[in-house]
Formats: structure tokens, sequence, C-alpha cells
């Protein structure tokens, strides 16, 4: 009996939320609607930040419910790789429209600063990205693996921005159409990846990359260190005289050495990068380096 009274708020919340927004549906809105005293709500639900939270998660697991069975019983015999993963993004696009408050609408609500919202959105997130790995793994071959986190994130952008485009009815073209469109293009970018073989950006640590940690300073060690090694690579191209580029190699090498002390020298770091900034291709590179910094 509990867990259906519990289902019909979340239910019920949903439906709100959707129509009312986050900070428009209050939880005697809600409430009301389920035909219940506001006190019977907090018996499941401590905060209207928990119930969101509740109907957050839940309208995610539906989707990538509904996503398996999707490829379960829907995928008829016969249908091309590429066909589908154009089924998949026709779902994935009516799914988000149909429930933007959930999928895109929150992001500029209070809510993003509640700690449980914001372990709940990591999980769900993480799950979306190994949903969406899959999804270009199997349309477009296994081969895709070493750049396949790369492809997604560029997927992940083109899915945000077509679905913002039909969201602010700027964008006329029928769903299924731009499902195909979608995966042409992405076609075109897999085989890119798979002929030149650039160097990844992004790796298998995005899926376990948490966001509110981002400024953790050994993870920021970790990425600074690296940034420098491809500021060396750039200083190796430079047309410049060997002994140069070996000083230039050599001011970096104290760079990193200084930025990552646990008390950097800041009088120090002023010169160093004042001396590379002598150098007009490096210079994009230290305001970068400034950035990661801050």
């Amino acid at each position: 009996m509990k867990d259906l009274k519990k289902a019909a708020i979340l239910e019920t919340a949903m439906d709100l939320f959707r129509k009312k927004g986050y900070g428009a549906a209050s939880m005697q809105d809600i409430a009301e609607a389920c035909g219940m005293a506001k006190a019977s709500i907090y018996k499941f639900f401590a905060s209207k930040e928990d119930l969101f939270t509740a109907t957050f998660v839940t309208c995610h697991q539906l989707l990538l419910d509904q996503a398996n069975g999707l490829e379960r019983t829907g995928m008829a015999s016969g249908l091309s790789a590429k066909e589908k993963l154009s089924r998949k993004i026709d779902f994935y696009l009516y799914y988000v429209i149909e429930n933007y408050m959930f999928m895109i609408e929150f992001g500029v609500s209070p809510i993003k600063e509640n700690e449980t919202f914001v372990e709940a959105q990591k999980k769900i997130n993480i799950a979306l990205l190994n949903w969406q790995k899959e999804m270009l793994i199997e349309a477009f071959s296994e081969q895709l693996e070493p750049h396949v986190w790369d492809a997604v994130m560029i997927f992940r952008g083109i899915l945000h921005e077509y679905t913002n485009g039909v969201l602010q009815k700027v964008i006329s073209l029928p769903i299924p159409e731009l499902a195909n469109y979608i995966v042409d293009r992405m076609e075109a970018i897999v085989q890119d990846l798979m002929r030149t073989a650039p160097k990844p950006i992004i790796g298998e640590w995005i899926a376990h990359f948490d966001p509110p940690n981002h400024k953790d300073k050994e993870a920021r060690k970790v990425t600074v260190g690296e940034f420098l090694a491809a500021m060396e690579e750039r200083i190796q191209s430079l047309p410049l005289p060997s002994a140069s580029r070996l000083e230039l190699i050599e001011v970096v090498a104290l760079l990193r050495k200084e930025v990552q002390a646990e008390q950097p020298n800041l009088t120090l770091l002023r010169v160093l990068k004042s001396h590379l900034e002598a150098v007009p291709e490096l210079r994009s590179y230290l305001r970068q380096l400034k950035l990661m910094m801050t």
C-alpha cells in the first residue's frame, strides 16, 4: 500500500513539475493533486528537493528502461545498424522534448545546489554516457573504441543543440528526419576519427568524472601536467633554433614544478610566464593555464 501511494505521489509530482516547473510547483499543489494532506507527502519525501530528485531519477530510469525495451522488442530484424541508431535517437529526442523539465530546464533551478540532487545527477549522467557509448559502438563497430568517448561528447553536443532547436521552435524538420540527419553526421565524424586516428582528448575517466569535485587539487595537478606536456610538444615544433627550444622547455619544466607545489612562489611564476609570453605561439597556452589555475 505504501509503495502504491509513493508511486502515485511520484507520478503526480512529475506531471506538475512538467506543467509548472520546479519553482512554481509547490508541495501544497502536489498534495492537492494527489487528494491528500501535505503532511502525508512529507511522510515519504522530507522536502520538495527530495521529491524533485526522486522524480528526476524516475524520469531518467524510465528513459533507460524504455530504451532497453525498444532494443528488445521494437527493433525489427533486418534493420541496419544505422536504422537502429536512428530509431534510438528518434525515441530519445521525443522523450527529452516531452520531459524537458527533467532533462534540460532544471539546469537553471536552485535544485542544482542541492547535494542529494547533485549526487543523483552524477549517477544518471554516468548511466547516460555508457548508454550513448554502447549506441555508437553498436552502430559503427568496435573499431571506434579508441575514440569512442570523443565521439560520445560530440554526439551529446549535437543532441543537446538540436533538441533545444526543436524546443525553441526554430527547427521545423520532422523528428524522424532529424534523427536520420544526426546519424549521417555522426557516421561522417566516426569515419573521420577512425581514418585519421587523432590522439583522444576524452578517455574512460569521463565515465567516472565527479563534476562537484572538478577543482580537486590532485585532479587539477594531473590535468595541468598533461597540459604543460602539450605545451612542450608545441615548443618542439616551433621554427626556432634548437637552443631556444631547449631553453623554453626548461622554463616549462620549472613552471610545472612551481604550479604543482603546495605553496607556489608567485613571483617566480610571474617571471616564468613572462618569459614564455615573449613567444607569440605560446600566449594562448598561458591564457588557458591561467583559467586552469583559478
